[in-house]
């Protein structure tokens, strides 16, 4: 006997192997080798590449070859650093596109099970479902009310139903979305060899649009790059018209030049973002695109389904409301005809093979109830699916013998509306949807209809159907539901529901859950009858949003979105597919969430947790503000950077080449990993999720946060400069000064390091925040310095000099100083604050 519903047993572990061996699996093309071309093609047309290059050749130019060969060490150092952070973020990205691998019902030696998509061979029974993905060619076996969407093939964005008896129209195709119903086929085709593999077609090709952070940090590195060169022009310039030296000149502009471009930035950026994700994966969080890792630090809305979000999605069969007694039976009362009835009828209204949960527990109600199972004995002949405003879907079976079953079940509303019954027989069963809705019970109404000709009506609504009774489930809310709510609070996020389910059973819910609500539900139909400048206001007021269909979610999407609010939507089904792709968040659920859902979505809960959406957004605010901290510790360290090289050589100071090429690599190699490393690893900070969300236009660039940080690099400047004026006046030579101003700087670098962990906490405070990679890359920093300058062959190379005891100390204090300023500014601004 087979343990599954279809009459089919697929093929045997043998059979699986052989056919594997023949035609291939349905695994994607390998392209390992041209990502490592294309990391490397990106390497080596780096600006800060192409500048040590062109520094080596000059100095193996001018027979300078200790230096040439250190820029040579330094390109290979440089370039393993890329490659390094290029290997972080890309193996970051394969493991989410592992996790985000769909997996499908495959009959294999008479069960069903769930496989990878990649697994499937050419033969093997599939079963897909609606709101699946196809995950191979194939001839159809087995439909019920089967419809797909082929538009990744055919551009034709409508759905086509399927025809078992029709040769044209009973195949199915890779990529291709399963509208409706259910469908069983054959492989015929896998991989490359399938229709969609033939002609090239891959989702993964689409580049997606770039961010406002994005945009912004391109428009930044572009603009300092153009200052460098305008400087690298100047300089060059001058030194050359000073020297008439065309190569010295040259090295001078390029050190320049060298100083000025920001290049840590978007390596930066990139890092972030790839390892939030990656960070957030280890949650059981899934993002498709790292982009959306900058959009849940500046959400507003969460715009959440009642259904296995809020609740447990346990779907049990609770009570039944039977019309004929006017009783309404708890779960140990179903014994008598009437109720059994009603379940058997329920049960005929539902898939043969079901696959929604309320119809596996009427299927299993009915297995419990009934005397006699008689599933095997019908069959399907005629079908009407879900339909209607709001909806309900309605079965015709037969037996051999020609007894015929007309099942309907839908909504407690369509189903009245569409029965026998009088006024006052209506308006007692609307009594008691009210009750069991106040119990928080999700309904069905149940009907049967009797026809007897072969020829049915084209719409269910035009049969005459006698109201059997209701069928009501509890779905409770999670247990820790209401924390999460409170934490999004908290946050400042707002909250809105947005269901399919009536308005008293979701009042319920939400009351159990906590959920705040001081405006009473609007449905869908209500919502869309409203005049565009109702329809904005209610949208912006209303929490609770009922009786939802497509039309109606994405209006409330959109709406959201036109108020300048950055929307997050959670949805698992078909009918969610359009207000997922429109939200800037589209959250899918990752156990019972249709393949359009995860399609359309951006962010997948694997284990349907809600509450990691907490870890999300907090994770996202992380993300945001670690990354805000290292662009402005960059910005801040290459100010000082940048005019300790030039004003030298503009003012024609004693000492104008005061730093070279050697000496800043030697600093851009520090603060490569300070940015990537130490920030990237930094917690969040406590007060981060007890702030409102910031605006999704608001970047580093605003005025407020890039004047802190020039002023920061002005201090800096300020103090390495005042080192050097201080050694000249004390008749310092030239390495002597030199060994002052580039310990200052490096030294300033570390405090730098320290301040900028948090922009409102105090360096004492923020040693609490655990950060194992900072005291390692500062303690780095402080050997390789102490190695520069009292390590006789290093220190001649950087043609520096040891430093006493109270030079150290004097150095250090100036360091301190140039940074220490600011922790008084965040001092005052906690005073403020407090």
């Amino acid at each position: 006997m087979p343990s599954h519903p279809y009459p089919f047993q697929g093929l045997t572990d043998a059979q699986v192997e052989q056919s594997r061996r023949e035609n291939g699996t349905n695994a994607l093309q390998d392209t390992s080798n041209s990502a490592w071309w294309e990391a490397l093609k990106e390497t080596v047309t780096e600006p800060m590449f192409i500048l040590l290059v062109a520094c080596t050749v000059i100095y193996f130019s001018l027979n300078e070859l200790s230096e040439g060969f250190f820029m040579l060490g330094a390109i290979l150092v440089v370039s393993a650093i890329s490659f390094y952070q290029d290997s972080r973020s890309k193996k970051a990205l394969e493991a989410l596109k592992t996790y985000t691998q769909a997996s499908t019902a495959v009959i294999r030696n008479n069960e069903v099970v769930e496989l990878p998509s990649s697994e499937i061979v050419v033969g093997d029974v599939v079963v897909v479902s609606e709101g699946e993905l196809i995950p191979a060619d194939g001839t159809l076996l087995q439909i019920h009310d089967f419809s797909v969407n082929e538009s990744i093939l055919t551009g034709e964005a409508f759905a086509v139903h399927k025809e078992l008896q029709n040769a044209e129209n009973n195949q199915v195709f890779q990529g291709a979305l399963v509208q409706s119903g259910q469908g069983v086929f054959e492989t015929t085709a896998v991989g490359q060899h399938t229709r969609l593999g033939k002609i090239g077609t891959s989702l993964a090709t689409i580049e997606a649009e770039k961010t406002p952070l994005q945009l912004q940090i391109d428009q930044f590195v572009k603009r300092m790059a153009a200052v460098g060169a305008v400087i690298f022009v100047l300089i060059w310039g001058i030194n050359y018209v000073q020297s008439r030296d065309v190569l010295g000149s040259l090295l001078k502009g390029l050190t320049i030049a060298m100083s000025v471009l920001p290049e840590e930035i978007p390596v930066a950026f990139a890092t972030f973002m790839a390892l939030g994700a990656w960070r957030l994966m280890q949650q059981g969080i899934i993002v498709k695109q790292t982009q959306t890792v900058e959009a849940l630090g500046s959400a507003t809305v969460i715009c959440t389904d009642k259904t296995g979000t809020i609740t447990e999605n346990k779907m049990a069969l609770h009570r039944l409301y039977v019309n004929e007694s006017e009783e309404a039976l708890g779960e140990n009362q179903w014994q008598n005809a009437p109720a059994r009835r009603l379940i058997e009828v329920a049960m005929w209204a539902s898939e043969p093979a079901p696959f929604d949960p309320m119809e596996k527990a009427l299927h299993e109600a009915y297995r419990q109830s009934t005397e006699k199972d008689e599933r095997s004995e019908f069959r399907l002949v005629h079908e009407y699916p879900l339909s209607g405003k709001p909806p309900m879907m309605t079965h015709v079976f037969e037996n051999q013998s020609g007894k015929r079953i007309i099942a309907c079940k839908g909504a407690p509303e369509a189903l009245l509306r569409h029965s026998t019954l009088s006024d006052e027989e209506k308006e007692k069963v609307h009594r008691q949807v009210a009750a069991f809705a106040a119990d928080g019970l999700r309904m069905l109404g149940v009907g049967v209809a009797s026809f007897e000709g072969k020829t049915f009506p084209e719409k269910q609504q035009e049969l005459a159907f006698e109201f059997l009774g209701l069928v009501g489930f509890y779905d409770p809310p999670k247990p820790n539901i209401a924390k999460v709510f409170k934490q999004f609070y908290d946050a400042g996020i707002q909250l809105k529901i947005i269901t399919g389910d009536n308005s008293l059973t979701t009042e319920a819910i939400a009351k159990q859950a906590h959920f705040r609500s001081t405006t009473p539900p609007l449905t869908g139909e209500e919502l869309l009858r409203l005049s565009p400048e109702d329809a904005e206001k209610k949208i912006a007021e209303t929490t609770l949003f009922t009786r939802m269909f497509p039309e109606a979610k994405l209006k409330i999407i959109n709406t959201l979105k036109a108020q300048q609010q950055v929307v997050g939507m959670t949805g698992d089904g078909v009918n969610d597919g359009p207000a997922l792709k429109a939200a800037h968040i589209g959250i899918a659920m990752g156990k019972r969430g249709s393949e359009i859902a995860k399609q359309a979505s951006s962010l997948i809960l694997i284990d349907d947790d809600f509450g990691k959406m907490v870890d999300a957004v907090a994770a996202g605010r992380k993300i945001y503000n670690n990354l805000k901290k290292a662009i402005q510790y960059i910005i801040s360290i290459h100010i000082p950077i940048i005019l300790t090289v030039a004003l030298p050589l503009v003012l024609g100071w004693v000492y104008p080449a005061i730093f070279t090429p050697v000496h800043v690599i030697f600093l851009e190699l520090i603060m490569g990993p300070t940015c990537s490393i130490v920030y990237e690893n930094e917690p969040l900070e406590k007060r981060s999720m007890h702030q409102p969300p910031r605006p999704m236009t608001t970047t580093f660039l605003n005025l407020r946060e890039l004047s802190i940080s020039i002023v920061q690099g002005l201090m800096i400047t300020a103090g390495t400069l005042f080192i050097y004026q201080y050694s000249v006046r004390q008749g310092y030579s030239e390495d002597q000064t030199r060994t002052m101003v580039f310990a200052t700087l490096v030294i300033a670098n570390i405090f730098l390091t320290l301040a900028n962990r948090s922009f409102f906490n105090s360096v004492i405070e923020s040693f609490k925040y655990k950060n194992n990679l900072l005291l390692g890359v500062i303690g780095i920093t402080i050997v390789l310095l102490a190695g520069l300058v009292y390590v006789p062959v290093l220190a001649n190379f950087f043609k520096l000099t040891p430093l006493s005891l109270n030079q150290l100390g004097f150095v250090s204090l100036v360091g301190l100083v140039s940074v220490g300023w600011f922790e008084g500014f965040k001092w005052g601004k906690r005073k403020r604050f407090w």
